[in-house]
């Protein structure tokens, strides 16, 4: 017996690293290393970790690996600045029956994702798992910010509002209902037809593609916001939609408002929730809707934050505001 015939190829391992470290040169060590920023006098550190959940299965269907490294980078990423923090480092786990293109494909997208973020990926581990039929991804993040320049949420005020910014589609939340429905109206199977994603008779093509737009990486929108507006609270729509994530950030004795009529919501829920037979409550308790994250903010100041989140090439809306939660 030796270890490839075992179910792991050391050689592979290692010609698999070198291909990565072309490409991500900070990796390679034992250990990842990054400078730590200077000019900060109380500096603490933020971590966040996450996946991406069962959006691998669309991915396997589909054949198609190239986004879903993104997607494990936006999930973390985006969770980790809605303190305030600007991210500095990415680290990665990635579990798979063998080394294969697929495996190459998942951190070329990790490598895209962090370069839109402006961090390096200092490094991860991918293990083979002889036994394991599908791939498992894990992602983590640290960021760093200011002690008093931390935003959670203790600054908001009645009257301010809540501007949300458009996403890309489902980001990497809702999946399992998604998948449960595929299967049950056998979409994917049958080429698919619009009689089943989303209304019609034509026959309609795999809905894969929508279904793998990567999750936004919202972080060098944020850090710019922050430079000069007044942000008092953020938060990452993720699982639980908006109903679930907005109140993270909102203190005791305040609650949102939120008008779900006030923004376009994509088409991509609409043929979802008509296929799925999925309930309007149903909807908003899973998915983002069109809101990929949500920023806090004076209502005076709103206008121009508006005009700042266009100027990066994405849309808004004021979408709601705060009031007690005796109003």
């Amino acid at each position: 017996m030796d270890y490839k015939t075992s179910g792991v190829d050391i050689e592979a391992g290692n010609a698999f690293v070198e291909r990565l470290m072309k490409k991500a040169p900070a990796i390679g060590g034992f250990g990842g290393m990054v400078r730590v920023p200077t000019g900060y006098e109380k500096p603490i550190l933020v971590s966040g970790a996450d996946g991406v959940g069962t959006k691998i299965n669309i991915a396997r269907v589909a054949n198609d690996y190239t986004t879903i490294g993104i997607d494990l980078v936006a999930m973390c990423v985006n969770d980790v600045i809605t303190c305030g923090a600007k991210p500095l480092y990415f680290l990665d786990y990635i579990s798979t029956q063998k080394l294969d293109e697929n495996v190459e494909q998942i951190v070329e997208g990790i490598i895209k994702g962090c370069d839109i973020a402006g961090i390096d990926l200092l490094g991860g581990e991918t293990a083979e798992h002889f036994r394991q039929r599908e791939y498992d991804l894990a992602g983590f993040c640290t960021g760093i910010v200011e002690e008093n320049e931390i935003i959670d949420g203790r600054l908001i005020r009645e009257s301010d509002v809540v501007i949300g910014i458009e996403s890309s589609g489902l980001h990497s939340n809702g999946y399992t209902l998604i998948n449960d429905m595929l299967w049950r109206h056998k979409i994917f199977y049958k080429g698919g037809y619009t009689e089943a994603w989303g209304g019609g008779e034509v026959k309609d093509p795999s809905p894969t593609p929508e279904l793998l737009t990567p999750t936004t990486i919202y972080s060098p929108l944020v850090e710019d916001l922050l430079k000069e507006f007044p942000i008092v609270g953020m938060a990452h729509i993720t699982g639980g939609g908006i109903q679930e994530n907005l109140p993270r950030c909102i203190p005791n004795g305040l609650k949102a408002r939120v008008d779900y009529h006030s923004w376009e919501r994509p088409k991509i829920f609409q043929k979802i929730k008509v296929a799925g037979d999925i309930l309007e409550e149903e909807m908003r308790k899973v998915f983002n809707l069109g809101i990929g994250y949500c920023v806090v903010v004076p209502e005076n100041v709103a206008t121009d934050v508006q005009l700042r989140i266009y100027g990066h090439g994405m849309r808004s809306w004021v979408i709601g505001d705060i009031t007690t939660i005796n109003t």
